[in-house]
């Protein structure tokens, strides 16, 4: 294929944007979706929150990623609850049915994690699983930290528990692209950081400097889902063996050139395309990326927070998972002691999608263990 050099650093870009973006199942491969419980409100926080409830006994909480929706768990609700649990999905604020805040300060940790607390006491649930999925599992460990009281355990789909808010300036994502010699400094702004290593266009500078990753993802959601919803697009070791000007992390560079050739297959069937699509076509990305733009706050807050997640945890890790790689896991006992770590093969950064029944057999397995009914 004769690829221009731009082109062809969108299409290498795009390798990456696969896998920070949630698959799907199709059609061929998978059983349908089972359908969804039924939405009702919930007042909590000043927020009118969308929930989908199923089953009885301990309480679950799914916390969905960037950009899904609690749409995105039909697969697990109906097993979770099968097992002997109350599972409960809400649409996250800034998602789906759920209020979207105009001001983005009213997106950062202390907000979400205030929705949650609210949410428990409005369904009259002391203490909750929080599992979570992307951005979700991000908030999973923080109410381990924020609310340990609220929460009887944490478990985490393909994010790994990192302090300070260093996602993105892990060894093996910087390699070759930080100056000789950095280390990342958890005192230290993060997104300060960032900037030293990373081109304008890396995705998560992009969200904070403008409003330009609103404007390619909602010029055309169900395009955008197509971009960004693929599979067998690149394992992480074929991406970190990427040079180094093709790893700066510009995952949205692929939606403003029409031309660039989308890698991988898609594995989006029409039905899931058109329900997300009309959701964001609905709400616009505005309000999901507001969860990015408080990073620094995010941090600010965390600073004199012990970073010890005292309840028992389980971290499925995904093997093809680029985005947060098998190795950013490691370590994390240093931090959660009560841990245990189960890798999932063959499946990328949404393993909930690609991988569904196995995922569901870890997860049934870790809470039969700690936590039977």
């Amino acid at each position: 294929m004769d690829l221009s050099r731009r082109p062809l650093l969108a299409a290498l870009d795009t390798m990456a944007l696969t896998a920070a973006s949630p698959v799907f199942a199709r059609g061929g491969g998978f059983a349908p979706p089972p359908p969804m419980p039924p939405a009702r409100y919930i007042e909590t926080n000043g927020l009118r929150m969308a929930v989908y409830e199923a089953g009885a006994g301990p309480a679950i909480v799914l916390l969905h990623g960037f950009p899904e929706l609690a749409h995105s768990w039909r697969r697990q609700i109906p097993a979770l609850a099968r097992a002997g649990y109350r599972v409960i999905a809400p649409d996250l604020r800034g998602y789906g049915l759920t209020d979207r805040p105009a001001a983005r300060e009213d997106y950062d940790l202390a907000h979400l994690m205030d929705d949650l607390t609210g949410l428990l006491d409005a369904l009259d649930v002391k203490k909750a699983i929080w599992m979570g999925h992307d951005w979700g599992g991000i908030l999973a460990w923080q109410m381990a930290l924020f609310h340990e009281k609220r929460t009887s355990g944490v478990i985490s789909i393909t994010t790994p528990f990192v302090p300070h808010w260093q996602y993105w300036l892990q060894p093996e994502q910087i390699s070759g692209l930080a100056a000789k010699g950095f280390e990342s400094d958890p005192d230290v702004d993060p997104l300060e950081q960032m900037r030293r290593i990373y081109s304008p266009d890396m995705y998560v500078l992009m969200m904070h400097d403008g409003d330009k990753a609103d404007r390619l993802l909602s010029r055309d959601p169900a395009r955008s889902f197509r971009s960004m919803v693929r599979k067998n697009v690149i394992t992480p070791a074929d991406y970190f063996a990427l040079p180094a000007e093709y790893r700066h992390m510009a995952f949205f560079t692929p939606l403003g050139l029409p031309e660039t050739p989308m890698l991988g297959e898609e594995i989006l069937d029409a039905e899931d395309l058109a329900f997300f699509a009309a959701r964001f076509e609905a709400t616009g990305f505005t309000p999901a990326i507001n969860w990015y733009r408080n990073l620094s706050r995010n941090w600010q807050a965390g600073l004199k927070v012990d970073q010890t997640v005292r309840v028992p945890s389980l971290m499925i890790a995904a093997e093809d998972d680029v985005a947060f790689t098998p190795g950013m896991a490691e370590g994390m006992s240093n931090h959660v002691p009560d841990l245990q770590t189960v890798m999932i093969r063959g499946s990328g950064h949404w393993v909930l999608y690609e991988k569904p029944d196995e995922l569901n057999r870890v997860v049934l397995a870790w809470l039969e263990r700690r936590f039977p009914r």
